[in-house]
């Protein structure tokens, strides 16, 4: 059976081991590297997801080129039969934040074979119980390079916020470039010569070198999309961060690394500092405003640049990359929502029948439909509930009045009400307006 590019140059590495006291193997110093952490120089550090993320990567996939096991949860796509290369999670100990992860290489009724890194401190093959498996993965389908044309690689999904963050970077990094001052070496739109041979699956030597240079100075430009796509926009979260922050991050990823511009996003939103983008870290980006948030993480990354041996050469640039990159981003912040995001205007409605506008209100006191109620409500309720105010109609002014006068009275009282009610309506062309009334007593 054929097995895949990444289980053979697993089983290439069989037997690398941790070498005891302070000196430390080189070549699983250089699994660190692979991912991302070349900050890392000793070998006791936990290394299974550094020696499998090490074998994707120079396979040509993108690994989550995190530290952390379990993060390849989410990695590639679920799988559920045996299939040699395939990648297991497993549990390790009750601690839900640890694990343990490897290639799949074997099985019996009871356990699961795996080679893997960090195995006995080396890289070795293994068995564990079936309960530990948490997960297995593949890599999720790969766009051939022959079919890597500028058509078959567009946004899938679409995705603006990735070409307008990917054109701002293409626009600092320029084109090719070869100083001997800097550490990333042979460099084309932003892509280091390391990079473009860890993405072909190619090891980087003195023989392969010319070769290799040769064509990231030609690197087809959808090459460098799905590259920026694969290796810097995905694994450092900037789907899942607010569009400004995204676009500002993603700048830094390129240019300072995806685990160090995830430690300066750290330290700008006041999170758990450790290089991995986990639920607290967007969990504190998405809360902090961005107006905070941007320019501490631009003095963030000022410190880190004025920190490095190379910035007497390279400083100048770096401070202004970040000042126009912090432009840029505040931009997005500030900017109106799309017309998609904005609501739609209320439904027009034909005037060309409709009477003038009459003015928007008028005082209460003015409309005659509301005096006409007054005095039906005088005339008519205030004798039947007057006592119960203090109002007494005496027993003297009703003998001097008479039965009959007093329904006279009640009765045109209610007729001139009535006839100031009708005739108010119809005069009535305005809304009522309330307005304060102030009565002296």
């Amino acid at each position: 059976m054929s097995q895949p590019r990444w289980l053979a140059l697993a089983w290439g590495d069989l037997g690398v081991a941790e070498t005891p006291g302070a000196v430390h193997t080189a070549r699983i110093v250089r699994f660190y590297a692979d991912v991302g952490h070349a900050e890392i120089k000793a070998d006791e550090t936990a290394w299974c997801a550094a020696f499998l993320g090490s074998c994707l990567e120079r396979a040509g996939l993108a690994s989550t080129r995190s530290l952390m096991a379990r993060s390849y949860l989410t990695w590639g796509q679920p799988h559920v039969e045996f299939r040699p290369g395939a990648v297991a999670v497993l549990s390790r100990t009750a601690d839900p934040a640890l694990g343990h992860v490897g290639f799949l290489v074997g099985e019996t009724a009871d356990s699961l074979i795996l080679l893997g890194g960090n195995q006995r401190d080396s890289v070795s093959v293994a068995a564990y119980p079936r309960a530990r498996l948490l997960g297995l993965r593949w890599p999720s389908p790969v766009i051939p390079e022959a079919e890597a044309s500028a058509e078959a690689i567009r946004d899938l999904p679409a995705d603006p916020g990735f070409a307008r963050a990917l054109a701002h970077v293409l626009q600092m990094e320029g084109g090719w470039t070869d100083d001997p001052y800097d550490p990333g070496g042979p460099t084309n739109f932003g892509i280091t010569l390391a990079t473009y041979a860890r993405d072909k699956g190619a090891d980087l030597t003195a023989d392969s070198m010319a070769v290799l240079k040769a064509e990231l100075r030609s690197i087809p430009r959808a090459t460098v999309r799905r590259i920026y796509r694969q290796r810097y926009w995905r694994p450092a979260a900037c789907p899942q961060l607010p569009a400004a922050l995204a676009f500002f991050h993603f700048d830094a990823a390129v240019n300072q690394g995806v685990t160090g511009a995830a430690r300066l996003l750290q330290e700008a939103v006041g999170a758990e500092v450790d290089g991995e983008i986990g639920p607290e870290t967007l969990g504190k980006a998405a809360a902090r405003p961005l107006a905070q948030t941007l320019p501490l993480y631009a003095e963030a990354r000022r410190r880190h640049y004025r920190s490095l041996s190379t910035f007497w050469r390279f400083g100048k640039g770096w401070l202004a990359r970040v000042d126009r990159t912090l432009s840029a981003a505040r931009a997005i912040a500030q900017a109106p929502p799309s017309p998609s995001q904005q609501q739609e205007p209320p439904a027009m409605t034909d005037t060309t029948h409709q009477p003038p506008a009459a003015p928007d209100s008028k005082w209460w006191g003015q409309s005659m439909t509301i005096w006409g109620v007054i005095l039906t409500g005088l005339s008519t309720v205030l004798p039947a509930v007057g006592p119960l105010i203090g109002l007494d109609i005496t027993a003297e002014l009703i003998r001097q009045l008479g039965d009959q006068i007093v329904v006279l009275v009640q009765a045109i009282g209610g007729l001139i009400g009535t006839i100031l009610t009708i005739w108010g309506r119809a005069r009535a062309t305005t809304a009522l307006e309330r307005k304060q009334l102030t009565m002296n007593l």
